[in-house]
């Protein structure tokens, strides 16, 4: 009996290396095969049909063409070619496939080449030193030995441990491919993010500046109004103070607005400052494409679906790597060379020298190592399994929340469109009432900053109605 770890080196018939060769191509891997968990999704609540429009519905991997804005396709062509963070996935990515290479390659055998070149003078106070000076007439001290050769090994996967270790080096290699685009789903998202943040500021510095102009205005008649004796100092200061609020909101506006450009250069993978001059004229919010959600293609396309799906794959293969430990491990090796003392005679029939060994190793005894092994790679699994049905559900929720947030929007953006439409008709008759003294001043300042608070409400809704559709998208894994 050999003790457990010590290899067994014996030599190998060619009947035998064909037996275990069978065995080897036909055996079966050791460990559970994998069979993908089925989940069973209830529909999604997804986005009411009054709130879609008739154009057609763009791809997800394409969803931002369907807000026809050149100006948006523009930015997230060029997010997507520079970005750094998607750069650094797809290098991730390439580390992954290679590992996962590496574990195929241990399947196949191993071949390499070697020559060697020895001189040597013989001390005459060692053993054959001594002996041929003494023995031998004219005893030569200095040998050299030249030795040129191919040599081959192979570890036969009897029980399937390399096939489940190449299997869980394939998956893991997709949740980094997953990985990538979980990153890429980000990229998109956080860039048309930025975008409509950065059409909502400028809209509401539109509307800000107006206000500045009208009241301004406002300022200018008072003032006109106590030269006709008709309206007094605090009147004055009252409408002054209303300016100040208004012209106030303005280097507010202008801090977001820099902050959100220094984020889309930065996505785009350039220098704070680098693209703000191509977004300084103002545009439009572009209106919603028409939406449809369905509750498979989240586990379709969420790649954080396909990671922990991948990653539950790699955890099932770890057992079947780990149950392998109970098998023996069977390899070969060969060496084909020429041995000689003179190179001139290297290459000669009699210089020949081939070698061939096998080597059979089996851990007999080893107090429960494999045995914990693999309980731990089996409680691994179960873990994993958990993560993918938690991972599940929390893209439900991400679904659920986003299509909600939506919905409830633009429910508000409509209000809010109807409330200023009937402050501005009340604004404009409070003043005409004010010039003909019919109300006091008051009731002025009061319908302005009514006023002056929907108007902000305004393009601030727009941009979060199609910030909301963005969160949407990204929850239902759009952009790749």
């Amino acid at each position: 009996m050999t003790p457990r770890g010590v290899e067994a080196r014996t030599a190998v018939s060619p009947i035998s290396i064909v037996v275990c060769s069978v065995f080897f191509l036909t055996g079966c891997a050791v460990g559970p095969d994998y069979h993908p968990p089925e989940l069973v999704l209830a529909p999604l609540k997804g986005v009411p049909a009054q709130l879609s429009d008739t154009r057609p519905l763009p791809p997800l991997e394409q969803w931002w063409a369907g807000f026809q804005d050149p100006e948006l396709n523009r930015i997230i062509t060029r997010a997507l070619a520079e970005n750094l963070d998607l750069k650094a996935s797809l290098d991730r990515v390439d580390a992954a496939r290679s590992v996962a290479r590496a574990s195929g390659a241990k399947l196949l055998p191993a071949m390499g080449a070697g020559a060697a070149a020895l001189g040597e003078r013989q001390s005459t106070e060692s053993p054959i030193g001594g002996l041929g000076s003494a023995l031998i007439p004219g005893f030569d001290r200095n040998a050299q030995l030249y030795d040129v050769g191919l040599e081959a090994s192979w570890e036969i996967d009897v029980s399937g441990g390399l096939r489940r270790g190449a299997e869980a080096a394939r998956d893991e290699a997709e949740v980094a491919e997953a990985g990538q685009l979980g990153v890429r789903v980000s990229v998109v998202a956080d860039a048309a993010d930025a975008y409509f943040q950065i059409r909502g500021l400028q809209a509401r510095l539109q509307v800000a500046q107006k206000q500045v102009e009208t009241d301004q205005r406002l300022v200018d008649l008072v003032s006109l109004q106590k030269t006709n004796g008709l309206a007094s100092e605090r009147e004055i200061a009252e409408a002054e103070a209303l300016l100040a609020h208004a012209q106030g909101t303005i280097p507010l506006l202008q801090s977001a607005l820099t902050a959100q450009m220094n984020r889309l250069d930065v996505l785009m993978g350039a220098q704070p400052g680098m693209y703000a001059a191509e977004l300084s004229q103002s545009g439009i919010i572009p209106a919603l494409p028409r939406l449809s959600t369905e509750a498979a293609d989240l586990l379709h396309r969420r790649p954080d679906i396909l990671a922990a799906e991948r990653r539950l794959a790699a955890a099932n293969a770890k057992i079947g790597i780990a149950i392998a430990e109970y098998y023996p491990k069977l390899s070969l090796s060969g060496l084909l060379g020429f041995e000689a003392m003179d190179p001139v005679r290297l290459f000669q029939d009699h210089t020949f020298q081939p070698v061939g060994t096998g080597g059979l190793r089996w851990r007999l005894f080893d107090f429960g190592r494999v045995e914990a092994q693999v309980d731990n790679a089996k409680a691994a699994e179960r873990e994993a399994l958990m993560r993918y049905h938690q991972t599940v559900l929390s893209a439900c929720e991400d679904e659920e929340n986003a299509g909600s947030d939506l919905v409830q929007l633009e429910i508000h953006g409509q209000a809010v469109e109807r409330e200023v439409a009937s402050l501005t008709r009340a604004r404009d008759d409070s003043q005409e009432a004010y010039k003909a003294g019919l109300i006091p001043l008051t009731d002025v300042i009061a319908a302005d900053r009514l006023l002056l608070v929907a108007e902000d409400d305004q393009p601030r809704t727009r941009a979060d109605v199609a910030r909301a559709a963005v969160r949407l998208y990204r929850a239902l894994g759009g952009g790749w």
